[in-house]
């Protein structure tokens, strides 16, 4: 290239430019690759607080099996799932997942414990973090540092592998994983990186591989809820704004009662539950007209998840109208921190900070407790609830500060926390509400401005669905603040909607047929330089042609409606004809208007590269590169096409690479 004689330091000096007209291309038939044949659905719901499988033969996909009773559960807590907790030894080896995790690192002698590498609560790590990438740390309990990507693909291997027993135990011969197809669901709040590092740890877990992409997909939580509520008939769920009584219930009695009148169709089968799925539309569903609108609020332990979604007769697919913010409120995890603040102010930070680092096992005890007393809490409750502080907190207490438990009580003025002779934290029914209070707030305050939002407007039905929805008082507060809007509708197992969803949504993948993409794609071009439209310091003058460089040719922008599986194409010539190794650079904003890939907040998240040496010589003057991005589940492929040759190159968007 001759010497620039220009004022602008181009980024990645994009050697190509737009061809004319830009054109996008329907391209339906790109989809019709052979379908595999898989003989199991495997759904894993890899929650905040709790995890759990379920999964579907797909010779008969109405019924919905969930997981084994697992072993050692807490009382007052079913046990469909398992906790999201995980054990390594000192050794940074796997050790054990779940209630087994938990129960052998709290048998620990403490001086042992502080070598064992334990996690809870991780998966928030992904949601929080601005710039995950493969290199991502946690921390475990006792302050040492471990790669997320290992931790996440010790537990979905975990996951893979009680899977496959089960299904090995029930069938009487080996599975094989070739024979899965997995689900793993996700918050929609979550960031592309975080999508695409949870498919890389699956990878990692050995559930698929890059070669066989197909075999794994990643779901969105309230998407599969939204799946499941559609099938639901009237005696699986509870209609909280019908002032009827449901099943002979009134609702007073239905709020509190813990839903224990669910007529689920249930069959044992080797310990496993099995639920049918009627093959039919619910008679809820019937109401729903061509056009209608309903709101899917799933909120689980870490995040609370809105979808909106609109009916697409006559199969009924959906269309996504309004897409998951991002900053959503906490879920339930934000009732353990007031809970964690109430006890800084009884005992003080300083205590509280030493005692989770010197007694790391008690205080997962200690929150254990308070876990089961939180699931008693209700509206109506008029008795106190006590929480047992284990011995070692009341020990180590006295060590520290002097003094007894019950002397810093009586001296703290919080007034509804009592301390019981049985050495128990007795907390009256307000006290309890006021831990849950600023996130039932933050979630109705989040539902309300969903609600003022335009496409938003008529919503027939709001679904509550996902662990914290199991919550006498997060389900009167939307019921109060909405129930003039819309029906307010809870599944009767409300715990485990997301969990059949993403089976039904692994069974027939293309029921959700629209989605609204979440940034703005588009590639590194150069245009012809305009005077007076374009800045004169992106001025670049090659062979003798001024050109603008750095300009951000837009594919797709943010928020705009992407049929799954749609193809959009752009043509494009290198800016010297006599080019023969092409690149083209992808960039994602979340801006929707982004005018140059150097803008703040552009991020470069692929590179096609497209060598042409040693093809003939005698192509046009003009070579046209076909680019095309398909939008896929949640994964994006890019495509460089030589036009007169054919020859093509092809990518995955990648995120967390750049």
């Amino acid at each position: 290239t001759s010497a620039y004689s220009s004022p602008a330091k181009s980024l990645g000096d994009p050697g190509i430019t737009p061809l004319s007209p830009s054109h996008i291309a329907k391209d339906s038939d790109a989809d019709d690759a052979v379908e595999q044949l898989f003989l199991v659905v495997v759904a894993i719901d890899f929650g905040t607080t709790s995890s759990g499988y379920a999964y579907s033969f797909t010779k008969e996909p109405e019924c919905i099996h969930v997981m084994r009773r697992w072993e050692g559960g807490d009382p007052g807590v079913s046990n469909q799932k398992t906790p999201t907790t995980i054990l390594l030894t000192p050794e940074r080896k796997f050790h054990s997942f779940g209630y087994a995790a938990r129960d052998f690192y709290h048998d620990l002698d403490p001086t042992e414990s502080k070598h064992w590498l334990y996690f809870e609560k991780f998966k928030m790590k992904l949601h929080t973090t601005g710039n995950l990438t493969m290199e991502t740390d946690l921390t475990a309990a006792n302050g040492k540092k471990v790669k997320a990507l290992e931790i996440f693909a010790y537990a979905l291997q975990f996951f893979k592998e009680q899977a496959l027993k089960e299904l090995s135990d029930q069938g009487g011969s080996d599975f094989e994983n070739t024979e899965v197809r997995w689900v793993i669901t996700v918050p929609a709040i979550w960031k592309q990186p975080a999508k695409q590092f949870m498919r890389q740890a699956a990878y990692k877990a050995g559930m698929a591989s890059p070669e066989n992409p197909e075999q794994l997909i990643i779901a969105l939580e309230p998407e599969a809820a939204s799946i499941y509520c559609r099938k639901l008939r009237l005696h699986q769920m509870i209609d909280l704004s019908s002032r009827a009584p449901v099943n002979g219930y009134s609702p007073s009695d239905t709020i509190g009662t813990g839903f224990t009148q669910g007529k689920e169709h249930v069959r044992r089968n080797r310990q496993s539950r099995t639920f049918m799925v009627e093959n039919v539309i619910g008679e809820i569903w019937s109401e729903l007209e061509e056009g209608d609108r309903y709101i899917v609020v799933d909120s689980g332990g870490g995040t609370v998840d809105m979808t909106v979604h609109q009916i697409r007769l006559p199969e009924g697919h959906l269309k996504e109208l309004y897409k998951a913010t991002g900053s959503g409120p906490y879920g339930s995890l934000g009732v353990d921190y007031e809970f964690e603040k109430l006890l800084c102010k009884i005992f003080g930070e300083d205590f509280i900070e030493q005692f989770k680092i010197k007694r790391p096992a008690a205080w997962v005890d200690l929150m254990i407790a308070f876990e089961s007393r939180k699931r008693a809490a209700a509206p109506d409750r008029t008795n106190p609830l006590n929480i047992t502080l284990p011995f070692s907190f009341i020990d180590y207490y006295k060590k520290f500060r002097g003094h007894s438990v019950e002397h810093a009580l009586r001296k703290s003025n919080v007034d509804f926390v009592k301390w019981s002779s049985q050495g128990m934290l007795r907390m009256s029914p307000d006290a309890m509400n006021a831990l849950f209070k600023p996130t039932i707030d933050q979630i109705v305050q989040h539902l309300s401005e969903v609600f003022d939002k335009p496409e938003v407007t008529n919503v027939k039905f709001l679904f509550l669905v996902g662990g914290f929805a199991e919550s006498p008082l997060l389900q009167q507060a939307v019921q109060s603040a909405f129930g003039s809007r819309c029906r307010v509708i809870i599944p009767q197992d409300v715990g485990l909607t997301i969990l059949k969803g993403a089976v039904l949504f692994g069974l027939d993948p293309a029921v959700i047929k629209v989605r609204r993409s979440p940034l703005t794609y588009g590639v590194g071009v150069l245009n012809r330089f305009v005077e007076g439209k374009h800045p004169p310091e992106k001025l670049l003058i090659k062979d003798g042609t001024r050109w603008c460089t750095d300009v951000f040719d837009k594919f797709i922008s943010a928020d705009q409606s992407v049929a799954l599986g749609e193809t959009v194409t752009r043509s494009y010539t290198p800016a010297k004809p006599s080019q023969l190794v092409i690149v083209i650079n992808i960039y994602s904003s979340e801006q929707d208007n982004v005018s140059f890939i150097t803008e703040p907040g552009v991020k470069k998240c692929g590179t096609l590269r497209l060598d042409l040496t040693g093809t003939d010589a005698s192509v046009p003057n003009r070579r046209e590169i076909k680019t095309l991005m398909q939008f896929g589940d949640t994964e994006i492929k890019a495509m460089a096409v030589d036009v007169a040759t054919s020859k093509s190159v092809k990518v995955g968007i990648d995120f967390l690479n750049y």
